[in-house]
């Protein structure tokens, strides 16, 4: 009989008692559908969608997400809000040998209506049915996949930007889902643009998605309309004293809320790299995720950035738009100001390195690290730069991408309302990573486009790809990217509401699949009622597009060290060290008996061997030579 262990709660995002039903006089606004006597409340008008919280008491497990990492498997059951003489505990069972067994039950918190389990020493390699109960028939049912290391090939689905403006059912992207049947589920952020009302924003959501993740691991991350924030710059947790004046850093709403949404969110994410609390004893969740040899690493894109209204002038409608042709651009890249914050590329930095498992890399994320758009909220406003997206700051976003690029890892974002594919530039065009960002799943709420003044291409345009505006540019704030492709929407077909089948508004969800052996992934990016069954055709166009793993380290060479083979090793990691600096210039997968690594200066380098970290053997002093150079190289392990 599998042995099982249920853990307690973690303590992580200062979770409530199970008295607690509503965060106090001074909130009464947040999640009033599903807080105090909710089931005597009535909705009407725009908020008569609210009222789907009250079901029958045989449906009241909404859904659940869940996790697989490491052996341990965490799961969030969310429920719809309950009456006051019902049970506050759900009850987790599994099929073993054919027969469902309980194997332990949670507590519900009545802020956000979630509870949670945690089961370590799992075996990965089965997949096991499951169901969450309450009372004697509620019930919702669904498998833990297996953790499948042994595949080739794993797809990812990439999907964000859930708009309140259509509150139907996304049956057509879940049926496409189905047939692609994605390893894992990433949504990105905008889960719900319901501000104040979360809890239930999150319940449609996971309803409407649900007969797709109760069958695989799914990653949902928080942005911000989903903690109730137009944007949002977290400066480390800090209080914002006005909702109006939260672009100069922090959290409006009370910080019970903002715990609620993470814990709703993320607690089923694989436990917090670093978990100690930021301001307000908001707590964190970035951390690593391997899926079936592809490591992921979850990065909080907002929650230590800073805010840049007071910190630079004004220049546009409002402190994060730019239009002022008169501006400098270096001038807004300011000392003292973050992006990601020292923890996490501190964060990113180990995780570079550590190959534990991992066949390739990937870095999930809100948001693309570039201001790829050119038109925003309507067709008729142009921005010239956009401090919402990681383009901003730029020194912050070149150490982001610098650390990603010492993983050679892909990166997958959504927030945009835009689909692009981009190469970054970090000192040069072309000599970052390559990021994906998904389209809208409704892209009905802030239209955007990629539209350049004047019409022109970009230098070195993508080859026979059947958009005009392709190659490379500078966003509005100077940093280097090169546009691969883009979806934009209809100018005249973006607007809010209900729309049709034919509605040309850039929606939809994006696929990326992994291809472990070659070290590639082919990225897709699929119409929100397209028939994935006609195949690439149906796709935006512009894709599919296939890269190589080592083109997200796209530096030119300067030199190279000797061809190297290894003895007593597969595929082994390599890490390469400038010596002069002291500067990892990468470490990565080696998929073959032989490996030349290149370098960007010459001089002497430091080669670290190993199979998960590159600690089993180091040779110190390898001289650089020109790339006709023959020299050989056997670096024994064992």
């Amino acid at each position: 009989m599998i042995k099982l262990f249920l853990a307690t709660l973690s303590m992580l995002f200062g979770l409530l008692s199970l008295s607690a039903a509503d965060f106090g006089p001074d909130w009464e606004q947040l999640d009033t559908a599903v807080n105090g006597r909710w089931w005597e409340k009535t909705h009407t008008g725009n908020n008569a969608w609210l009222e789907m919280v009250k079901v029958p008491r045989d449906e009241v497990v909404a859904f659940a997400v869940y996790t697989v990492d490491r052996r341990t498997v965490k799961m969030t059951a969310q429920m719809y809000p309950l009456y006051p003489d019902e049970s506050r505990e759900v009850r987790l069972e599994l099929m073993i040998d054919g027969v469902w067994q309980e194997v332990g039950s949670a507590p519900i918190y009545e802020l956000g209506w979630s509870a949670h389990f945690r089961i370590n020493g799992w075996d990965e390699s089965k997949s096991v049915p499951y169901r969450v109960r309450h009372g004697g028939e509620a019930q919702f049912e669904g498998t833990i996949r297996a953790n499948d290391k042994s595949k080739n090939e794993i797809v990812v689905g990439n999907l964000s930007c859930n708009s309140r403006w259509d509150r139907g059912d996304r049956n057509a992207i879940v049926a496409n889902l189905k047939k692609l049947d994605p390893d894992l589920l990433f949504f990105a952020g905008d889960q719900t643009y319901d501000h104040t009302e979360h809890t239930s924003g999150w319940i449609l959501f996971g309803t409407q998605f649900a007969a797709i993740i109760k069958d695989r691991p799914t990653v949902t991350i928080p942005d911000d309309h989903d903690i109730g924030q137009g944007n949002l710059w977290g400066e480390g947790g800090i209080k914002a004293d006005t909702l109006r004046d939260h672009n100069k850093g922090g959290y409006y709403y009370s910080e019970d809320y903002v715990r609620t949404v993470e814990r709703c969110q993320t607690w089923h994410l694989p436990d917090a790299y670093d978990p100690t609390p930021i301001a307000q004893g908001i707590g964190v969740y970035y951390t690593s995720y391997n899926v079936g040899g592809i490591d992921f690493a979850i990065i909080e894109d907002r929650k230590f950035k800073s805010g840049p209204s007071g910190k630079i002038p004004d220049m546009g409608p409002r402190p994060d738009h730019i239009n002022d042709p008169s501006y400098i651009r270096s001038a807004v890249d300011i000392e003292g100001v973050h992006l990601l914050g020292p923890r996490q590329l501190a964060f990113l930095r180990n995780w570079s390195e550590d190959w534990t498992g991992a066949d390739m890399k990937c870095v999930l994320s809100a948001t693309n690290f570039a201001g790829a758009v050119h038109l925003h909220g309507s067709f008729e406003n142009r921005l010239l730069a956009d401090l919402d997206s990681n383009g901003w700051p730029q020194t912050g976003r070149k150490n982001a991408l610098t650390e990603m690029r010492r993983g050679m890892a892909f990166h997958l974002a959504g927030d945009q309302h835009l689909s692009v594919m981009t190469r970054h530039g970090i000192e040069n065009w072309r000599d970052g990573p390559v990021t994906f960002v998904s389209p809208a799943i409704v892209n009905s709420i802030y239209g955007r486009w990629w539209w350049p003044e004047g019409g022109e291409s970009g230098a070195n345009p993508v080859e026979e790809s059947p958009l005009p505006w392709t190659g490379d540019y500078e966003d509005g704030l100077g940093n280097k990217i090169t546009m691969l492709a883009y979806a934009n929407p209809d100018p005249q077909a973006n607007r809010r509401g209900e729309r049709g089948p034919d509605d040309d508004w850039a929606d939809g969800f994006g696929i990326a699949r992994f291809f472990k052996d070659s070290q590639e992934v082919v990225f897709e990016c699929w119409p929100r009622y397209s028939d994935v069954s006609k195949g690439h055709s149906a796709q935006f166009p512009g894709w599919p597009m296939r890269f190589k793993m080592s083109d997200n380290d796209g530096r030119d060479p300067a030199a190279y060290l000797p061809e190297l083979s290894f003895k007593g090793i597969e595929n082994p990691v390599v890490q390469v060290i400038e010596e002069s600096t002291g500067n990892v210039l990468y470490t990565t997968r080696v998929k073959s008996k032989t490996y030349r690594p290149k370098v960007y200066t010459n001089g002497k380098y430091t080669i670290r061997v190993g199979e998960g970290l590159p600690i089993l053997k180091t040779v110190k002093g390898v001289q650089s030579v020109a790339a006709s150079n023959t020299k050989k190289m056997t670096i024994s392990v064992r």
